[in-house]
């Protein structure tokens, strides 16, 4: 049929020329199917929404009525509150598009602990952190219109930490890309530290624990460099501990959203419990970072959450150790956050003897997968998830991640009842 209608029209247009040149046109050839990338499965908000609810009830009471804080620093916070929120939407919208595009440029991975089932065949985008980290640098620099003056002695650090925030994410990227060895991982966080510490004015001083001062002779410390030096080397800690405290769905942007929420209840009690005008401007600028920090990992939480439509790489766990470790320095709280990170801190020990190349360390420290039980088993590696496994036994992905988020948040209970036991005698 095809064929004579082009006979017809060839015959036609031999007969009478056309008047001009669109009046003949060629029949379109048949395109070839462009590949059409799989779309990734829709958010799971109503999950998010719950979880939400359990930590924004009493952060915002604490806020709005159980405290009196000071009218313009509340007002900063909220602002800060709304744009993250704005920040949310933003990110679950922009998640999807930036899936495609790390796909086309074969960016993606299979999910091992579904290995032997179809799940495990699907290609997963990976390095979507680099969506996160995106919408968190605009929003953090949007703040600054509503909250900083040109001559705000805040604004130099809070530039500087975002530096740092940005040069972690652009290196973690990088690994992402590049698979960079381990080795140059451990140090990697200690560049991205350097906008930090060359900017910070604040203190070097230490307060003595009230036990120590007799032994001591001072009640206050001044160490110098050396409190740089200790700010770096924690920089490099929070950063890898994120990183190597992983391997199931939503574990990386979990326990990051629990030790965010921790934070920011942590700060919010201090502003309210505090008369001193530095100390409460130090929290708030806590806030006003994982503020936005907590949202948008909300919102890629949405994605990652069993079972993972996404893979957050190392340009999310680098970003949000980062965030997390310069909210503990530039608010003065650096013990708070190893406490807040105790899990991450013995996952961190276990795995010390494979790290340092006195035990052979396997590429994926993953545990076995049964795929007709959909059960994961226990490895002999150095890893609290391998731990917990041969603790309680085998386990689901996600009962197992329910598990590690629980033990997660019971590290930050424990730090705010060890704050309220030695409140006036430690300090």
């Amino acid at each position: 049929m095809a064929a004579r209608k082009r006979a017809s029209a060839s015959s036609d247009a031999s007969a009478k020329p056309p008047r001009n040149e669109e009046a003949v046109k060629a029949e379109p050839k048949p395109a070839e199917a462009a590949p059409i990338d799989p779309p990734i499965a829709p958010p799971k908000l109503g999950f998010i929404l719950k979880l939400s609810a359990l930590f924004l009830a009493p952060y915002l009471y604490l806020i709005l009525r159980h405290f009196d804080i000071d009218r313009e620093l509340r007002r900063s916070i909220l602002i800060n509150a709304g744009l993250s929120l704005a920040g949310f939407f933003a990110t679950v919208k922009l998640i999807p598009v930036a899936s495609r595009y790390v796909l086309r440029r074969n960016l993606f991975g299979y999910d091992i602990n579904k290995k032997g089932t179809p799940q495990g065949t699907v290609k997963v985008p990976e390095s979507l952190g680099i969506a996160v980290g995106i919408v968190y640098l605009v929003l953090a620099i949007v703040f600054q219109y509503f909250n900083f003056t040109a001559d705000s002695n805040w604004l130099v650090e809070y530039n500087a930490a975002l530096a740092s925030i940005c040069f972690m994410i652009l290196l973690g990227f990088t690994d992402d890309v590049l698979d960079v060895p381990w080795r140059v991982k451990l140090i990697l966080p200690s560049f991205a530290a350097l906008p930090l510490l060359m900017a910070y004015a604040g203190h070097t001083t230490i307060i003595i624990p009230k036990p120590l001062i007799p032994y001591v002779g001072m009640e206050i410390l001044d160490l110098g460099w050396i409190y740089k030096l200790y700010m770096g080397l924690l920089a490099v800690f929070c950063t890898n501990s994120i990183n190597i405290h992983a391997g199931l769905n939503g574990l990386e942007v979990g326990q990051t959203v629990v030790i965010a929420a921790a934070i920011l209840l942590h700060n919010i009690i201090q502003i309210g419990a505090s008369k001193d005008p530095e100390y409460m401007q130090a929290h708030a600028f806590s806030i006003y970072l994982v503020q936005p920090m907590l949202a948008t990992s909300l919102a890629l939480l949405s994605y990652n959450w069993y079972p993972s439509s996404v893979f957050v790489g190392d340009t999310y766990t680098y970003f949000a150790g980062m965030t997390m470790a310069v909210v503990g320095i530039l608010g003065h709280y650096s013990e708070t956050l190893l406490i807040f990170f105790l899990p991450q801190i013995l996952n961190f020990l276990l795995s010390l003897p494979q790290l340092a190349g006195f035990v052979k360390c396997p590429r994926h420290r993953l545990p076995r997968f049964d795929p007709q039980s959909g059960l994961l088993t226990g490895t002999n590696d150095g890893t609290l998830v391998n731990f917990f496994l041969r603790a309680f036994g085998q386990k689901t992905e996600k009962s197992l991640c329910i598990l590690l988020l629980l033990f997660q948040a019971m590290a930050c209970g424990f730090c705010f009842l060890l704050r309220w036991l030695l409140a006036g005698w430690y300090k």
